[in-house]
């Protein structure tokens, strides 16, 4: 039986100026924030809490509980710190595009999100950081926050309620390692975008060293419908430890890629179903539950869940739900590499484990795509991979480790044919040619 789909953030995309305050408002909106304005700053925390919601940025960690632990009043040296909200709209992992047209197709959910959460953490001030490529987005934004601002939602004593805000709109620089919040913090203070080594967390030390949260934007956009249709409600949807709906991007070879918004538990089997399937002709050979930097799967995970507890459980990380689909013309080896390189552009070189093994890394697949590998590349490659996993200052090295250890988990085979032919057993011409030195 498929499960039905639960279109509650992307419910009104398509609607004509959705984007607008007024038809927002037309659509039930802001009347979160009001609610949240009559209750305490804790009660709302303690609702989020009570609702389940974790982080849809990847780690999947307690929404009201990463609140919760923002300290109130003075700190030890007697100094009350201002707290600041920084909403990651640094969307960047390969395959994933769930933020982006969210912001663009109903940016107020956004906004208003971030009132109803800086309001319950007791923050004056709140960033959104917006990866500089997507000039729509940012202008979009741009104008809902305008358009809050002469509505009273923003401002000084919002809608009387005696509470102050404003927001700020930040174009980032696009890094991929900016995804990563201690190096968005950086970014955002006008440093170089590195991460930062922890302890102190955000929670403590995090903007200008004062205490800050930083979520991601489907969070923080799924806070106004909690606020607005109770915990009950949000709490019907999903399972018992992954409560909630939340947004899978498909991509590659399905019929009908795009976003697809489901209770969490979802199969992949199930959204295929809504998808069209794998194109014609062809069978699923591995995907990725949650973008480039999870763990591969394979037709054998297809009746996973695809919530928190059930990827993991099957040795994979849910991230940033963002389901890339290959078929059996995908050559492994090749898939690998592609991401490989692009950890290896994107790390940021500050820590030797990451910065020289991502290299290292790219040169091994290469020698093996082309058909010039030995055997001893293989017991390589998961050594250097090993090196990375887990010794670097960020996930960014665990991400690109990733891919290298499941497609030689699930595809050892396929590697091995690579060397043993001299060239790639699903395109021999083409390794040929290539390792003729023709590329």
């Amino acid at each position: 039986m498929t499960t039905a789909l639960t279109p509650v953030l992307s419910k009104h995309w398509a609607d004509p100026n959705g984007w607008t305050l007024d038809a927002y408002r037309g659509q039930g909106g802001y009347r979160g924030l009001a609610k949240a304005l009559r209750m305490q700053p804790d009660d709302v925390i303690a609702t989020i809490k009570d609702s389940g919601l974790r982080g849809r940025g990847g780690a999947g960690f307690p929404t009201g509980m990463k609140w919760g632990f923002i300290p109130q009043g003075p700190g030890p040296d007697g100094i009350t710190k201002p707290h600041y909200l920084v909403v990651n709209a640094d969307e960047s992992e390969p395959g994933t595009c769930k933020d982006i047209p969210l912001m663009l197709a109903s940016p107020h959910a956004l906004v208003e999100g971030v009132i109803i959460a800086s309001y319950a953490i007791r923050a004056s001030h709140a960033f959104i950081y917006v990866r500089g490529e997507v000039v729509p987005v940012l202008r979009r934004l741009q104008a809902a926050v305008q358009q809050a601002y002469e509505a009273g939602m923003l401002g000084r004593d919002i809608k009387g309620s005696g509470y102050d805000l404003e927001i700020v709109v930040h174009a980032g620089a696009g890094a991929y390692i900016c995804g990563e919040e201690t190096a968005l913090l950086d970014s955002l203070e006008g440093r170089r975008g590195q991460p930062r080594l922890r302890p102190p967390f955000p929670a403590v030390a995090g903007l200008y060293a004062c205490p800050t949260v930083v979520n991601n934007v489907e969070s923080i956009a799924s806070v106004p419908s909690i606020l607005a249709n109770g915990v009950e409600w949000f709490r019907s949807f999903g399972t018992e430890k992954s409560p909630g709906f939340t947004l899978y991007s498909l991509s590659g070879h399905v019929r009908r890629p795009g976003q697809y918004e489901a209770p969490l538990g979802i199969t992949l089997r199930e959204l295929l179903t809504h998808a069209g399937g794998v194109r014609a002709g062809h069978e699923l050979k591995f995907w990725t539950p949650g973008g480039s930097s999870t763990p591969l799967f394979t037709r054998e995970h297809l009746d996973v869940a695809l919530d928190y507890e059930g990827v993991a459980a099957a040795g994979s990380m849910l991230g940033t739900k963002a389901l890339q689909i290959f078929d059996d013309t995908t050559c492994v080896v090749r898939a690998v590499l592609r991401w490989t390189e692009f950890y290896a552009h994107e790390s940021c070189g500050k820590c030797t484990p990451c910065r020289e093994g991502t290299y290292w890394l790219v040169q091994l697949l290469e020698r093996i795509e082309q058909g010039r590998g030995t055997d001893s590349d293989l017991g390589k490659l998961l050594d250097i991979a090993d090196t990375i996993n887990g010794k670097s200052f960020c996930a960014l090295g665990d991400g690109a480790a990733s891919p290298i250890f499941s497609s030689l988990k699930y595809f050892r085979d396929e590697y091995a044919e690579h060397i043993r032919l001299g060239a790639c057993p699903l395109d021999p011409a083409r390794t040929t040619v290539w390792a003729e030195g023709v590329r």
